[in-house]
C-alpha cells in the first residue's frame, strides 16, 4: 500500500464530509444572506477544518490505544472495532502514529492563525475550541468520551455543526448571525447521531474498558430511544431552518434523506447482535451525507437565483 492510501486509512478519511460539509454551508450562507463569498477563504477554511478533523480521528485512535479502549474490542467476541487498527495491529509504530497526527494539528493551526489575521480573532477561537473539545474528547483529565452524561454528544454538535458552519460564515463575514447558528443544528445533529450510532458497534467492549458512553449507561433499549430522538431534532431543526427563511423551501427535499434511515430501526429488537447496528450506523452516514449535500445544493440554487 502506498503511503497515501497508508494515509488515507490511518485517519479514516473517507468520513471528512462530516466536516467539508458544514463549512461549505457557513460559507453559502454568506453568500446568499450576505452576498459575500470568497473562494481564496473558503478553500483555506476547507483545509484546516479537514487537518483538524482527520487530527481528530487519529488522536482519538491514539488515546483510545493507551486507554485500552481499542484492544479491548478487538479481544471481545462480537464487537465491531470502528479504529484504523494502525496501532492495535502494529502497521505503525507508536512514534509514526503521534508523528502524522501532531503534523495534522500543525497544518490546522497554520490555517486558523493565517484566517485570523485575515477575517478577525474570533476566526482562531472558532478553530481552537474545536481543536480543543477534539484532543479532549478521550484525552485526560476531561475526556469526554469516557463520562457517560452526554459531554460527547454535546461535543460532537459543537464541533461538526456549531462552530464550523458558524466560523466558516465568520471568515467570510467577520461577524456572527443568528441564521448561521441554525443552519448548523441539522447537519450538527445528523453528524451527532453518526458518532452516537457508531457506540453500539462495541459498547460492549467499552464497557470492559471503562469508556462510560451513553449506550453503556443506559443499556441498548433507552439508547435507540435517544437515537431516535436525535433524528427528530435533525428533522425538527432542517424545518425550522425553512420556516425562518434560513433555508429555501425545496431544501425540504433533504429530509428524504432520513426516510433510509428511519426504516432501519424498525429491524431493530431492544437488544441485538453488534452486527446488527452496521446498517444503522451505515443509513446514519449516508443521511447525513445526502442531506448535506442537498443543503449545499439548495443555497447554491438560492444563490443564484437572488
Amino acid at each position: 500500500m502506498n503511503p497515501f492510501m497508508q494515509f488515507k486509512k490511518a485517519s479514516r478519511m473517507q468520513v471528512i464530509p462530516v466536516m467539508l460539509i458544514p463549512v461549505a454551508l457557513g460559507a453559502l450562507g454568506a453568500y446568499v444572506w450576505d452576498g459575500q463569498l470568497n473562494i481564496g477563504l473558503l478553500l483555506l477554511t476547507l483545509a484546516g477544518s479537514g487537518a483538524a478533523h482527520l487530527f481528530s480521528n487519529m488522536v482519538n485512535d491514539l488515546w483510545d490505544f493507551k486507554n485500552g479502549t481499542d484492544g479491548a474490542a478487538q479481544a471481545t467476541e462480537g464487537a465491531i472495532s470502528t479504529n484504523s487498527g494502525y496501532l492495535t495491529k502494529g502497521i505503525w509504530t507508536l512514534r509514526k502514529f503521534a508523528a502524522v497526527t501532531w503534523a495534522l494539528f500543525g497544518v490546522a493551526a497554520v490555517c486558523g492563525i493565517v484566517l485570523s489575521l485575515i477575517s478577525g480573532w474570533m476566526a482562531f477561537v472558532f478553530g481552537a475550541l474545536g481543536g480543543l473539545i477534539a484532543y479532549f474528547y478521550v484525552a485526560p483529565p476531561i475526556r469526554f468520551g469516557y463520562r457517560g452524561k452526554g459531554y460527547s454528544e454535546v461535543a460532537i454538535l459543537l464541533s461538526f455543526g456549531v462552530l464550523p458552519v458558524m466560523g466558516s460564515y465568520y471568515v467570510q463575514t467577520s461577524e456572527l448571525d443568528y441564521r448561521a447558528l441554525l443552519l448548523s443544528l441539522p447537519i450538527g445533529l445528523l453528524t451527532t447521531l453518526i458518532l452516537f450510532n457508531h457506540h453500539f458497534l462495541h459498547w460492549q467492549a467499552d464497557r470492559q474498558a471503562g469508556k462510560k458512553t451513553l449506550v453503556v449507561v443506559w443499556g441498548e433499549r433507552r439508547a435507540l430511544g435517544f437515537s431516535r430522538t436525535l433524528l427528530l431534532l435533525a428533522v425538527l431543526s432542517h424545518i425550522a431552518c425553512v420556516v425562518f427563511g434560513v433555508l429555501p423551501v425545496y431544501a425540504l427535499i433533504g429530509l428524504l434523506a432520513a426516510i433510509p434511515l428511519y426504516s432501519v430501526y424498525g429491524k431493530l429488537k431492544d437488544t441485538n447482535p453488534s452486527h446488527a447496528y452496521g446498517p444503522l450506523m451505515g443509513a446514519s452516514v449516508k443521511a447525513t451525507f445526502r442531506c448535506g449535500y442537498v443543503l449545499i445544493l439548495s443555497l447554491i440554487v438560492q444563490g443564484l437565483l437572488l
